[in-house]
């Protein structure tokens, strides 16, 4: 039996003949069915931590997360080529992480991911708006996030391509430390980048390109049009 996905809810268990599907009525009333949705969660509340403890903002639904991210890693060997991205997801619950981004004029949450050529989703990762415990001065967060989605693939030789939303030289220099190979755009006021790199200082003509090295690190920029 083939279910259409309905704008509402309330919609499953309409009776107008465009949109009157019997089989979730016969399962189950409307009624019965938002009475539980509006009572179900997946804590054991016995095992809320005491004020002052560390607070988990996933921890409601911690579980379900982590279950199917679990199975990612266990049954299937990512390819050689990786990439990191944030996806975003549309969520309307009212939770302290989501987001609301005018341009896509939506209430959102996001997900870091870890993927390979063929779309296959490795490691994934909710953003929870701020995480001090694995921030530091030298760290910031969109690094520390891509150390824990690339963890399972150190020593590897893995190749990992990312854009300039994470991309810096910091970052580049740990993974390669991890013997995994990164490639990326980079914003040109990250730490560490080229002095020479600023827009003051890039006043190319078309064909120009301009390399820079140190250690194990290339930052290269050109000019097509």
């Amino acid at each position: 039996m083939r279910h259409e996905l309905k704008d509402t809810l309330h919609d499953y268990w309409s009776r107008l003949r465009q949109l009157h599907n019997p089989f979730y009525g016969e399962t189950m009333t409307r009624d019965k069915f938002l009475h539980i949705l509006r009572f179900l969660h997946f804590e054991d509340i016995s095992q809320i931590p005491d004020e002052g403890e560390e607070y988990d903002r996933l921890r409601k639904l911690r579980t379900v997360f982590d279950k199917p991210k679990e199975a990612y890693a266990k049954f299937y060997n990512p390819s050689e080529h990786l990439a990191v991205d944030e996806v975003i997801v549309k969520f309307k619950v009212r939770v302290i992480f989501r987001q609301y981004i005018p341009k896509k004029k939506n209430i959102s949450a996001s997900t870091f991911t870890n993927c390979d050529a063929s779309w296959y989703t490795y490691v994934m990762r909710v953003y929870l708006v701020r995480d001090s415990h694995s921030t530091t001065d030298n760290m910031s967060a969109t690094h520390a996030t891509v150390g824990h989605l690339t963890s399972r693939v150190e020593g590897l030789g893995r190749k990992i391509f990312m854009d300039n939303l994470f991309s810096s030289p910091g970052l580049f220099d740990d993974l390669d430390r991890c013997k995994i190979n990164s490639c990326g755009t980079v914003r040109p006021d990250r730490r560490d980048m080229p002095c020479d790199f600023g827009p003051k200082q890039l006043k190319l003509k078309r064909g120009d390109v301009r390399v820079r090295t140190k250690g194990c690190l290339t930052a290269l920029v050109w000019k097509d049009k």
